[in-house]
């Protein structure tokens, strides 16, 4: 008997913390949609996605000069990409990969980079 009773109030209990917590649920969308909060953080997780390397900070990774030429890119691209390789860190890595990617860009707009 005593089973049965704490069975029904177990049951009982969690059918109203379900309910509570979907209320609590609704009720904090609510109040994020008045407040302006759920389209700040959708603006801010775009700007993160959509965040680009400048020429200028992928000149300062390869340690290039605003005038250098595209073998000299290479070069100093093919260092520091074998060096991060062997005793560095991936994610430095990837930064000379991108920072490579960035400025191949650039010169393909002047018509002095890569033309594959």
């Amino acid at each position: 008997m005593a089973a049965k009773i704490l069975a029904n109030l177990i049951i009982m209990g969690s059918g109203i913390m379900a309910r509570a917590l979907v209320q609590a649920y609704r009720q904090a969308i609510q109040n994020a949609s008045k407040n302006g909060v759920a389209q700040e953080t959708i603006n801010n997780a775009v700007r993160r996605a959509s965040k680009t390397m400048t020429e200028t900070e992928a000149r300062q990774i390869l340690g290039v000069p605003e005038g250098a030429s595209w073998q000299d890119i290479l070069q100093k691209y093919d260092t520091l990409f074998e060096r991060n390789a062997k005793q560095g860190s991936f994610y430095l890595q990837s930064k000379v990969h991108r920072a490579k990617e960035c400025l191949e860009d650039v010169y393909q707009g002047k018509g002095e980079g890569p033309t594959s």
